[in-house]
């Protein structure tokens, strides 16, 4: 919808940043809808920046994957098909699991995953399954940052636009309850904390397959899940 003066107000840090983070949470949250364009001038409008500032933060978003782009065509937010969703979450679990193990060789259950895990308790106590959405996000991130491996956290980043999509679009933590992901993150740490490498990668694949099975499995009752993904519009 295009507006005249901008409706929506950032924070106080990096403007861009602010404005990635604004753009990153409404699609995420799914206020902006899958197959829905996202063009530089509504970001300008909408937020009161200028063009150039909306087409790098757009190009950002692409790049995560969180939104996609064909030639001469807008941007739109994608909805991903089963096979495309079955390979995320394989990827995941790769890069996931080296990290866990090499955690609970050093029985290193970091700050940033305790933070979550807090975070995750206070959105079970709410019943807040928004917050339970962010917190998942800074537990599996605070995982791959234990690593300390600069390299595997660009490559996550690669893909953990998608998996955010994902959360958002299905939401899958409406499947089961908040205690259940919050078990099944506890899990992890316990065996993180223990020094069991072999329990700390078995339980976060166990994990990883569960979240899967909620994403197909809200996406099959959805009737919304496409067998490949039409150029955006």
């Amino acid at each position: 919808m295009a507006v005249t003066t901008s409706q929506y107000k950032l924070g106080t840090s990096s403007l861009g940043e602010a404005l990635f983070e604004a753009l990153r949470t409404r699609i995420i949250n799914g206020d902006i809808e899958p197959g829905e364009k996202v063009t530089e001038l509504r970001v300008a409008q909408e937020y009161g920046v200028a063009r150039p500032t909306a087409k790098s933060c757009l190009e950002r978003l692409t790049s995560l994957g969180l939104l996609r782009r064909v030639a001469h065509k807008s941007a739109v937010v994608p909805r991903l098909t089963k096979a495309e969703i079955e390979d995320l979450y394989f990827s995941r679990s790769v890069f996931e699991s080296t990290a866990v193990a090499f955690l609970a060789e050093k029985q290193l259950v970091t700050d940033e995953v305790v933070r979550a895990q807090e975070a995750m308790r206070l959105a079970e106590q709410h019943g807040e399954f928004t917050e339970l959405v962010q917190a998942d996000i800074r537990f599996h991130w605070g995982l791959v940052h234990g690593f300390g491996s600069e390299r595997l956290s660009r490559m996550y980043e690669m893909i953990s636009g998608e998996i955010h999509l994902t959360m958002g679009q299905y939401r899958a933590h409406r499947r089961t309850s908040i205690s259940n992901v919050t078990s099944e993150h506890q899990a992890v740490i316990d065996a993180i904390a223990s020094g069991d490498a072999a329990t700390a990668r078995l339980e976060l694949e166990r994990h990883i397959r569960l979240a899967k099975e909620r994403v197909i499995a809200q996406l099959h009752q959805d009737g919304s899940a496409p067998e490949a993904n039409a150029d955006a519009g």
